[in-house]
């Protein structure tokens, strides 16, 4: 069917828009040429997002963030956060069960293998051998369970429930030991048996991470009991034993089987330290003990394993027996490994627990000939001058002294007792024995060096005449103190401690060698002695005088070896400046004073005189009689004192040694000049 002239023009004219014509001579229209170009531009711009969306798909972690802009485009999302630590934290899981996986629990260490620790005198030559280890294994049924509740409490009160280890205890110890300080506290039980019975007890990050991961897998494989079994044989108790049953015997000579819940927390009390804890090791300790025993005593109620009515019957503290010490460890050699343990433990680290696995050798300071000859000159004046059977006064005497080089601080003598297997504690290095008016010089000093800040000229001047006694008339400033130290007066040094400072002359004492926790409250009577420094620091210090002002650390150990290996820490002290030397030298003229009066000059020697000397005299109501003698080669101090071991305080010293002693001041120099015209002077080894 044919159609229409008019359909046929407009079906093409429909066709020629649809192409983009207008139909009458084949071009496009202004309106029509527009909606290709716009349709093209929309492709290329709807490509382009979809080939950055399979761009931004492709992208694994999307930071910096697409779309954001500022701080907000360097923000991670929280799924990128969240998946990063799981990441993370599936990692570690993994990197922790594959070393647990590769750990195995080595041997046991060998006791018998252990060797001893040796000590060397300064000229190389053998002193003493110590360290057989004293251990004697138990089964757990043989420990009474009153002593397994009592170190349970004290040590690992979840022991039974904790998987092994404290990772926050760890975590502490491992930033301690980056920092150089204690790493003790905060272990489990099973850490602690896992430290003694596998490992070595160097403080080290690598140790700490074996520690972690062995101790987890001993608690995964072992039971309860046996672990806590091993614990208690391995464990460090003091009095060189290792285990509860050597330390059962230690204290209390008897087998463990036979303690009683009040011994049984003694023992767990000495498991923190028994440096410290140790009861027959001076009144602080006890102190220390008693608290600490008390306290496990009342943890046991707390934690269940000890009813409240039990716990009643423990009010009396459980004396343990005197420590007794090898006979090897007689005289005075006991206190000189005393000596040099302690200096050990704060210089390098080492533990009484460490020297008695064995294997360290330990070269000291100490001559021999001057530990005797310090030793002789004591017991001869103790043998003239006293007399306990006759006289209840010279009962309880004791006398500490120590010897010590002013050119670079070496301990070379001591005297800590009448024998150390005898008389445990260490007289050369107790604390608690005051000071006296051996403790002025340093108030003088104070004195003179608050009138050198404050620009004014020294009014001290010495007395010409060292052997006569300096003029008693009053005098102003710091020459009244001159006086004052030379006759024993001591108003004029509490009103100097008053107006220099208290503060400062503490710290004028300190910086000369002398203890931070010798010294005695800030009170007016800080300045006549209430300071309670050992021997040794006294000594020492008092070569600040010989020294032109500067003080030098006392030490008493120049290496240590281990299984022929150096031990770090232990490098010579250096001299640090305490007082000006114009101090220095006016308060040693005083001194030198002072000495002279005491003992003259020594017998044979009459041009040499004590260069620096610093006494008690009868003036002094302190119950402690001191005398330091300070030359070029030594510097000496002897101390006296009554003491016994169930009174806290020093016993009186009136009568001591006869009416004309001066309250016991009369034997230290004595012992002094004596000990000098033996081995202080000098061309003397």
């Amino acid at each position: 069917m044919k159609l229409s002239r008019k359909r046929r023009k407009d079906r093409t004219a429909g066709a020629d828009r649809r192409d983009g014509t207008d139909g009458r001579d084949g071009t496009a229209g202004p309106g029509r040429r527009e909606a290709p170009l716009r349709a093209r531009r929309g492709a290329g711009r709807a490509g382009r997002r979809r080939r950055a969306a399979r761009r931004a798909r492709r992208r694994l972690v999307d930071f910096p963030r697409r779309g954001r802009r500022g701080w907000r485009r360097w923000t991670p999302s929280w799924k990128l956060a969240s998946g990063l630590f799981l990441l993370l934290a599936g990692g570690l899981a993994g990197l922790f069960t594959a070393v647990y996986v590769q750990v195995r629990i080595p041997d046991p260490h060998d006791s018998a293998s252990r060797q001893g620790t040796v000590y060397y005198w300064a000229d190389g030559s053998r002193m003493v051998t110590v360290g057989d280890v004293n251990r004697q294994d138990v089964k757990l049924s043989q420990v009474p369970e009153s002593v397994q509740h009592a170190v349970i409490a004290a040590e690992n009160a979840d022991f039974y429930r904790d998987s092994g280890v404290s990772l926050a205890g760890i975590g502490r110890a491992a930033v301690n030991i980056v920092k150089g300080e204690e790493t003790q506290g905060g272990s489990t039980i099973t850490q602690q048996y896992v430290k003694n019975t596998y490992l070595s007890q160097e403080q080290t990050v690598d140790r700490k991470v074996k520690e972690l991961f062995l101790s987890l897998k001993v608690s995964n494989q072992r039971p309860k009991s046996e672990i806590l079994e091993g614990y208690l044989n391995t464990s460090w108790f003091g009095r060189d034993a290792y285990g509860v049953q050597a330390a059962s015997y230690a204290y209390y000579g008897i087998p463990a089987k036979d303690l009683n819940p009040a011994q049984g927390a003694l023992l767990a009390a000495v498991l923190k330290g028994a440096e410290s804890f140790d009861p027959s090791l001076g009144y602080e300790n006890r102190r220390r003990a008693e608290d600490r025993w008390s306290w496990i005593l009342d943890r046991q109620v707390t934690t269940g394993s000890m009813s409240a009515a039990e716990r009643a019957k423990y009010t009396e503290f459980p004396e343990p027996k005197p420590p007794v010490k090898p006979t090897s460890q007689a005289g005075q050699t006991g206190y000189l490994v005393d000596i040099a343990n302690k200096y050990l433990k704060s210089r390098a680290g080492i533990t009484g627990k460490d020297l008695a696995a064995g294997g360290y050798a330990v070269h000291t300071t100490f001559e021999k000939d001057k530990v005797q000859a310090l030793a002789k000159a004591v017991e001869q004046v103790r043998e003239a001058r006293l007399d306990p059977k006759q006289r209840a006064e010279d009962q309880h005497v004791q006398f500490g002294a120590a010897s010590v080089r002013p050119g670079d601080g070496a301990v070379v003598a001591v005297y800590g007792g009448p024998d150390a297997v005898e008389h445990f504690t260490n007289n050369a290095d107790t604390s608690g024995v005051p000071a006296a008016s051996a403790f002025k010089p340093f108030v003088y000093a104070a004195a003179l060096e608050r009138e050198r800040e404050e620009g004014k000229p020294p009014t001290a001047t010495p007395a010409p005449d060292p052997l006569k006694p300096a003029p008693a008339e009053p005098a102003q400033g710091s020459a009244g103190l001159h006086a004052a130290l030379v006759n024993s007066d001591h108003t004029p040094f509490v009103e100097s401690g008053r107006k220099t400072g208290l503060e400062k002359v503490k710290e004028l004492a300190v910086a000369s060698g002398l203890r931070e926790e010798s010294m005695a409250k800030l009170e007016p009577t800080f300045s006549i002695g209430t300071s309670t420094p050992s021997a040794v620091r006294l000594a020492s210090a008092y070569t600040t005088f010989v020294n032109q002002g500067r003080s030098i650390e006392p030490y008493s150990v120049t290496r240590v070896e281990r299984n022929d290996t150096p031990v770090d820490g232990l490098r010579p002290p250096k001299p640090r400046r305490a007082m000006s030397a114009e101090t220095a030298a006016t308060v040693g003229a005083a001194l030198r004073q002072v000495g002279g009066s005491t003992v003259g000059p020594p017998q044979g020697r009459p041009d040499r005189l004590p260069s620096w000397a610093g006494r008690t005299g009868p003036n002094d109501r302190m119950n402690s009689a001191w005398f330091i003698g300070a030359t070029p080669e030594l510097s000496t101090s002897v101390a006296l004192f009554r003491t016994r071991p169930d009174v806290p305080q020093l016993l009186p010293l009136q009568g001591v040694g006869g009416p004309d002693t001066d309250r016991g001041s009369a034997l230290p120099p004595l012992i002094w000049k004596a000990y000098d015209e033996t081995a202080g002077a000098p061309g003397r080894p």
